[in-house]
Formats: structure tokens, sequence, C-alpha cells
């Protein structure tokens, strides 16, 4: 009865495209994960690159003041 039982067990295959999609979403997680890390540093860059020319671009000028336009003639 025990044997019985146990074939029955082994030939079961009702969870195994479940068992094999899952393996598949991890696989493709982790393929997603490493190109993401390897890119990060790039966009890092990006983002350092454009914060700085933010900043400079709104440092004050040298008169402290607001720049006037000159009058119309």
């Amino acid at each position: 009865m025990f044997s019985i039982s146990w074939r029955s067990f082994w030939r079961d295959e009702s969870g195994q495209d479940l068992a094999e999609v899952c393996l598949i979403t991890a696989l493709i997680a982790l393929i997603a994960l490493g190109i993401f890390y390897r890119v990060s540093g790039g966009v890092q860059d990006l983002w350092s690159t454009a914060n700085s020319a933010l900043v400079n671009g709104n440092a004050p000028v040298n008169g402290g003041g607001l720049a006037h336009a000159p009058a119309k003639p």
C-alpha cells in the first residue's frame, strides 16, 4: 500500500508548472538586478554632473545684487 502511494506521489506533476514559473521569474529578477547594478554607476555620474551644473548656475554674482538691464534709448 505504501509503495502504491509513493509511486503515485512520485508521478504526480501538478505543481511542476508553478515551480518552473517561479524559477524562471527568479532568474529574470536576478538578471534585471545585475543590469541595474551595472547601469546605476552611470546614472549616478549623470545626476552628479547635472547637480553640479545647477549649483554652479545658481551661484551669486560677485556684485552681490541683481544685474540691472541697460536703459532703453
